[in-house]
């Protein structure tokens, strides 16, 4: 599969076309490419994005998400709430790892465009002329690497767990399948946390 193509259905599985995802896809593709490796499967993979909660431009996770096969349902993804659009991504086995931010070159152009005029307006990004996002998608897309990211050198640290827990019980209270690490035990009854009535 062709890199334009994995950008596409890097935006399909996003939701919307925008900057920021394509960002997270080149970026994304880089730090693989730094490394040496393939997307993971599994957990070959772990990913420490630094994006945090309700900010512009957490997209670029998706785009991370998409091309290293790092996701939340897997477990090697995490969010490190600094609020910048970079990532590490680190080679589990080995502890190899390489930090790929994106840069801010571009967003002069991005911040005077009519798609983030319209979402500064409270526009919803599927509500943009497709022309409008396609526009912003590929000035990321077509910019050089040296315009739009600064790839650091690749180091090695700590090798990354990936041992998880695979058993599940139901829950004596409401039915419901439990993770084992999760559950209560109390009056002899397994139970999840919500039924325990016991905060986190």
């Amino acid at each position: 599969m062709d890199d334009r193509q994995v950008l596409i259905d890097a935006l399909g599985f996003h939701g919307h076309r925008c900057w920021a995802s394509a960002a997270g896809v080149r970026i994304g593709l880089a730090a693989l490419e730094a490394l040496e490796v393939s997307r993971a499967g599994a957990t070959q993979l772990y990913a420490a994005v630094e994006i945090g909660e309700k900010h512009g431009a957490m997209c670029f996770a998706d785009g991370i998400q998409f091309t290293t096969g790092c996701t939340f349902g897997k477990g090697n993804i995490e969010r490190t709430h600094e609020g910048k659009l970079a990532v590490t991504v680190t080679e589990s086995a080995t502890g190899r790892a390489v930090r790929v931010s994106y840069r801010p070159e571009l967003q002069p152009l991005i911040a005077a465009s009519p798609f983030m005029k319209k979402r500064r307006a409270g526009v919803p990004p599927t509500d943009i002329p497709e022309d409008e996002q396609w526009e912003l998608v590929d000035l990321v897309w077509n910019a050089s690497r040296d315009e739009i990211m600064s790839i650091g050198p690749v180091s090695t640290g700590p090798r990354i767990n990936t041992d998880e827990h695979v058993a599940f019980t139901t829950c004596e209270i409401c039915g419901e399948l439990v993770a084992e690490p999760y559950l209560r035990v109390a009056n002899d009854t397994l139970m999840c946390r919500s039924c325990s009535g016991y905060e986190v």
